[in-house]
């Protein structure tokens, strides 16, 4: 996870650099399923914009993701 509870005094924050890398990471290591926040502007969502990945970025994540599964579980069969 990358929120940090209470990290902006009032209300929590978050590293969403590293979405992409724990993600892949996950995935890489078996993961079958992957929670995201996203937003098309998380500076200024309502709710866990220190947590969303630019919803721009999504898609490329996603096809990056999809990609990682393959190697991981062919690499098991």
């Amino acid at each position: 996870s990358v929120q940090q509870p209470g990290g902006l005094g009032s209300r929590s924050g978050g590293q969403s650099e590293y979405v992409p890398l724990l993600a892949r990471a996950a995935v890489a290591a078996g993961v079958s399923g992957v929670f995201m926040e996203t937003h098309p502007d998380p500076a200024n969502a309502l709710s866990d914009g220190p947590n969303a990945l630019p919803l721009e970025r999504f898609e490329g994540l996603v096809r990056q993701l999809q990609a990682i599964d393959a190697v991981a579980k062919s690499a098991l069969a």
